[in-house]
């Protein structure tokens, strides 16, 4: 599944400047989930895009994710 989700999501310097976007369209994945993080539901966007399917939301949230999984995080001191 999330293999079919990741088919949903394209990258190219051509488009949005390699800014990944759902395949076909110039809609940003970041866009997407900003959208959804600040409370507009899936229906409200796929009203606003109405070329988006209800599998393009969920892959944008899959690729997040895999590219959160993926982030490095360097651990610093803090001071008390």
């Amino acid at each position: 599944m999330e293999q079919q989700l990741r088919q949903r999501i394209s990258i190219s310097p051509r488009v949005m400047v390699g800014k990944p976007v759902i395949k076909g369209t110039r809609i940003p994945v970041e866009l997407i989930v900003r959208m959804l993080a600040q409370g507009v539901s899936e229906n409200d966007i796929l009203k606003e895009y109405p070329r988006l399917q209800p599998e393009d939301i969920r892959a944008a949230l899959a690729y997040a994710a895999e590219v959160l999984a993926h982030e490095e995080v360097f651990p610093i001191a803090v001071r008390a």
